[in-house]
């Protein structure tokens, strides 16, 4: 999931810089008013007014009544209808913030805007801070009470919420704390946030001539003019070390108060909040990357010497470490062709998955245009399951779009297919989120790859390919690695920039190998990716899904005839199952250790396919 944008990792151009108009034809707009006609339509108020009486109603009804009901003659059904209600304002609340974030996604830099969605934050923060006693209750009842109670009609329907709800017992607070908790969030962390996005989208760098925001300007490091390449690294490094001193307070700040909540929570490792979030074991993430570092001299230290020698040098400096393949022609792929592209090569896997994915073009539920002040990036935001997912990218017409396209419509189709879970059980952890994602873009690589018969432009498409799975597998891994570091000394004091500029380089260093020259000015690249700011640890993620899906492919490979079914039915799952579970019909279990070997092979071939050629 390419939800919260990192061109660092995964690097997607957001504006056109050589692509026009013309060149890419008519580019969709998403269509909001499937949510709300407007900010001001009488609907929208009308929700916000109706969620509001629903609280207070749902409030006065059982607020200190869940133990008695739970004890009731016919607990599971009042339970049930109990739970039902709970989720219907749940909807609601997420259809009003989800229609306000995607405002504010579409101009960050609208004041009209940001006051939209940061009103709308704190009314849903407050109705759902009123709400927070519902979940807290529940969980303070007799385990053995809830496990008889949800194995029978009607309440087993949501066993698996209430499973995944007590796994969060041990770190649940009193009630008047997380109420705290809660609300301070707007402004805190909330706050801390919105000031670094609205930051990063005024910032201009300055190129040529030329004043650019910030992904225009990571995708030159992509353009195949050398110049252009140094010209972009030198403006980021500029402009990022203008703005230093507030980058490090955002990340001093952010840091410490993940600190007090998980001191407070209980929490023993820094990560383990996440790895909470995601209902994934801490050995299992330990084991990950254990693997994928002791990888790193077979994966990307082999690569960039491989691409280095291309160029014909010993090292590549940093800013030609994305650089396309020399002697490869660079053309611009319209809109129509990149959406049939996709589309084709989903229908090659499921005609139910390519219909699927067409309503996002049909029914206007995509993005594409550059705009002044949108959200750079890509993502998929499922909304709600009362309405449907919306994705978001900046289309430019150059390969890498095609498949941030595939791959968020990839995590559109899953959460179409969750969405029947209803709205506390619809949500997928990010581990298993990934899935979907990247097995589209493995299915439009290989489509793409079988059609292509010259073999130059095959090796620039595996390299590329090899270049993404590098930048999903290893530098997530990385990424992690440098968060770890920052929390765990943050634990000792405020960290200078110097400092997070250290821990920076050293990991990359580690992680890229000798092939590429980190030079002056690469050490402040980490102020700008946002996934350290929005969410902690979310990284690994990537890595997981990645190694997940080049295994789940191989199954895919061997032509099992149950594949296809056992796929819908882990897209279908939403949240209502453990990965264990889930992976178990490919035979594939992620605690094995020797399971991430398999993932990180497919890449260690791609490379020994790209050598043998030259």
């Amino acid at each position: 999931m390419r939800n919260v944008p990192n061109a660092e990792a995964l690097p997607v151009p957001t504006e056109r810089g050589g692509a026009t108009e013309k060149s890419l034809g008519p580019l969709p707009e998403w269509r909001l008013s499937d949510l709300y006609p407007g900010m001001d339509s009488p609907e929208y108020k009308a929700d916000l007014e109706q969620v509001e009486r629903e609280s207070a109603a749902f409030t006065a009804r059982f607020r200190g009544q869940l133990a008695d009901l739970a004890n009731s003659a016919d607990a599971s059904a009042r339970l049930h209808d109990a739970i039902r209600q709970y989720e219907a304002i749940e909807d609601r609340m997420g259809r009003i913030i989800s229609y306000a974030g995607l405002i504010y996604a579409s101009d960050t830099t609208n004041p009209a805007h940001g006051k939209f969605y940061g009103d709308a934050q704190e009314r849903i923060t407050a109705l759902s801070s009123d709400l927070l006693f519902f979940m807290l209750e529940l969980n303070r009842l007799d385990d053995a009470l809830i496990d008889r109670l949800a194995a029978i009609e009607p309440l087993r329907h949501f066993q698996p919420w209430l499973t995944d709800l007590r796994r969060d017992k041990p770190y649940q607070l009193e009630d008047r704390i997380e109420q705290v908790f809660h609300e301070k969030s707007v402004t805190g962390r909330g706050a801390w946030n919105r000031l670094f996005d609205e930051t990063m989208a005024s910032l201009r760098f300055e190129i040529d001539g030329e004043s650019l925001t910030l992904e225009p300007t990571l995708g030159r490091l992509q353009d195949s003019d050398p110049h252009k390449r140094k010209s972009a690294a030198e403006a980021l490094s500029k402009t990022l070390s203008e703005n230093l001193r507030l980058f490090t307070l955002v990340t001093n700040t952010l840091a410490k108060d993940k600190e007090i909540s998980d001191r407070w929570r209980g929490f023993q490792d820094v990560a383990d909040s996440r790895h909470l979030a995601n209902r994934v074991e801490r050995e299992v993430v330990d084991a990950m990357v254990s693997a994928i570092e002791a990888a790193y001299p077979r994966l990307s230290h082999r690569y960039y010497a491989l691409k280095a020698k291309w160029f014909g040098r010993e090292a590549l400096d940093f800013w030609d470490r994305n650089a396309p393949l020399p002697k490869v022609e660079q053309r611009t792929i319209p809109w129509t062709e990149a959406r049939d592209t996709v589309l084709d090569a989903y229908a090659g896997f499921s005609d139910e998955l390519s219909m699927i994915a067409r309503r996002f073009f049909d029914e206007s539920w995509i993005d594409a245009p550059v705009r002044a002040g949108k959200s750079p990036g890509a993502f998929a935001h499922p909304t709600v399951p009362s309405s449907h997912p919306y994705i978001l990218v900046n289309y430019l017409g150059k390969p890498r779009d095609v498949m941030t396209l595939a791959h968020e419509l990839g995590h559109g189709v899953h959460q179409v297919l969750a969405g029947p879970n209803g709205a506390l059980m619809a949500p997928t952890p990010l581990t298993l989120a990934e899935t979907a994602s990247v097995f589209g873009e493995m299915l439009t690589f290989r489509k793409i790859l079988a059609a292509t018969t010259n073999p130059l432009e095959r090796k620039a498409l595996l390299a590329s390919k090899v270049e993404d799975m590098i930048n999903t597998v290893v530098r997530q891994v990385a990424f992690y690695s440098f968060e770890r570091r920052v929390h765990i000394e943050r634990r000792n004091g405020e960290l200078t920039s110097e400092q997070l500029n250290a821990i920076w380089l050293d990991v990359q260093t580690k992680s890229l190998g000798p092939a590429i020259r980190l030079g002056p000015g690469y050490e402040v690249f980490w102020a700008y990716i946002p996934h350290f700011i929005h969410s902690p640890f979310y990284v690994y993620a990537y890595a997981f899904g990645d190694c997940l899906v080049n295994s789940l492919y191989g199954v895919y490979q061997k032509a099992d005839p149950r594949f296809v079914d056992h796929y819908f039915d882990l897209l279908k799952a939403g949240g209502t199952k453990h990965h264990s579970e889930l992976l178990a019909p490919f035979g594939l279990d992620a605690r094995d250790p020797s399971f991430w070997q398999i993932g990180l092979k497919v890449i260690e071939d791609m490379i020994g396919e790209l050598e043998a050629m030259g």
